[in-house]
């Protein structure tokens, strides 16, 4: 068995305005001049997709997108203090742990790819860094079903044994689509029931 698990929203809470506070206060940009270098422009959403596919790269963009040269670990670190790991959710991951394997499938940048275990460290301790993947590493971001079918193949899951949750239907209907049984996160006792629900149905298959 395979579960796929959301970051933001999901297995921790992403606080974008503190993010965006460190941000404006390191660019001299209000958070609109901001979101429209930034966000409004398409950047981050290619990003997202895996253009660039290079860590130096998208900082180099993204640095010159919104006028100001912010070392990557300053960038690492204010996405970090921006995200708290939620503790019942971590507990249903344990749960699905002891049934399968375990991975982490956020829509997020190369850069941020590479330093998920720095932004989350509890989780990489319970899931190892390993198996911790921003959307860019694929290629195509959430819902695009093609940024699932490579996580599975990836891990060598089918979508019958697979598992995905997210706290947005779009991203679990993306899933859903090539037959991976979806769940929409709303509270960590939904996630661990849907969780062993799962499992014994496979197990019983």
């Amino acid at each position: 068995m395979l579960f796929l698990f959301d970051m933001d929203d999901v297995l921790c809470d992403y606080d974008w305005r503190t993010r965006m506070a460190a941000l404006t206060a390191r660019t001299g940009h209000d958070l609109s001049e901001l979101r429209r270098r930034w966000w409004a422009s398409g950047l981050e959403f290619a990003a997202e997709a895996g253009e660039p596919a290079d860590a130096d790269e998208y900082l180099a963009v993204v640095s010159a997108a919104i006028g100001a040269d912010i070392p990557r670990e300053e960038w690492v670190r204010i996405r970090a203090e921006a995200t708290t790991p939620r503790p019942d959710a971590l507990d249903a991951v344990r749960t699905a742990a002891e049934c399968g394997q375990v991975a982490l499938l956020t829509n997020n940048s190369i850069l941020i790819h590479e330093h998920l275990h720095e932004v989350a460290p509890e989780l990489a301790e319970l899931m190892g860094r390993e198996h911790f993947h921003a959307s860019a590493y694929f290629g195509a971001r959430k819902p695009d079903p093609i940024v699932y079918a490579r996580a599975m193949q990836h891990y060598g899951a089918s979508p019958s044994e697979t598992f995905f949750t997210d706290d947005r239907t779009e991203n679990v209907a993306g899933a859903e689509s090539l037959g991976v049984t979806g769940h929409v996160y709303r509270h960590a006792a939904g996630l661990r029931d849907a969780i062993e629900s799962f499992a014994t149905r496979l197990d019983a298959a």
